[in-house]
């Protein structure tokens, strides 16, 4: 004879655990290609030391946040259901925007101005340590190391909407080889593979090789990726 209790037992559904499937580290190592976007600026004293590059006037630039393309590849291993550790490679570019008006008030009729733009290069090396809150959805943070490839610079003047003056400088030899840097930020990664993720990469290493100027890399990243 079945009592009321035993038949509520049987009618109260069992509900599953919550799994973390292949979208979160259970399926075993994982490669995957990643492409994206970073906004990149430098911290310290960019401004002065790009205006020492550029023999400007002290005074007539600002500083502004540089685009520029982010494409890798990665491998995701599994450390249980929850947590995965994700070695990377990747290329990135970094740098810094300044632009202004030549501080002469006698040349104000002129609408002169000048642009700067600081455009580096580097082979991105990250180690992540990636935390899954819910299926799919992580936070991940770890160390980069970044390896310069290419270091330039330019300066243009104009008036009237017309170039008036143009110089690049290749600067690779005045900026230091390795930077390092702490990255974290959030991603979402589906069982069809597709994936989103946006971060934040804090550069720890004077750039300036001479040490006369305090200068780090800061880029704020975008990017889709996909894993297979």
């Amino acid at each position: 004879m079945t009592t009321a209790a035993e038949a509520q037992v049987r009618r109260t559904p069992v509900r599953p655990a919550p799994t973390y499937s292949s979208s979160s580290a259970t399926d075993g190592v994982r490669f995957g290609i990643r492409a994206g976007v970073n906004v990149a600026d430098f911290s310290g004293d960019a401004v002065d030391t790009f205006k020492d590059f550029a023999a400007l006037g002290n005074g007539a630039l600002t500083q502004e946040m540089k685009p520029g393309f982010y494409a890798g590849l990665y491998a995701t291993l599994p450390l249980g259901p929850r947590f995965a550790i994700e070695p990377g490679l990747g290329y990135s570019e970094k740098g810094v925007k300044l632009n202004g008006r030549i501080p002469f008030e006698q040349f104000n009729f002129l609408n002169a101005k000048l642009d700067g733009t600081a455009r580096l290069a580097y082979l991105d090396i990250p180690v992540l340590a990636k935390a899954y809150i819910t299926d799919g959805l992580y936070v991940y943070a770890g160390p980069q190391a970044s390896l310069l490839l290419s270091g330039k610079a330019r300066v243009k003047a104009s008036a009237f909407g017309f170039t008036a003056y143009q110089n690049d400088f290749d600067i690779k030899d005045r900026l230091q080889t390795l930077d390092f840097a702490v990255v974290g930020g959030l991603g979402y990664q589906s069982q069809n593979g597709f994936g989103l993720s946006a971060g934040y990469d804090y550069g720890l290493v004077s750039l300036d090789k001479n040490n006369n100027f305090d200068i780090q890399n800061r880029v704020i990243k975008a990017s889709l990726n996909y894993s297979f």
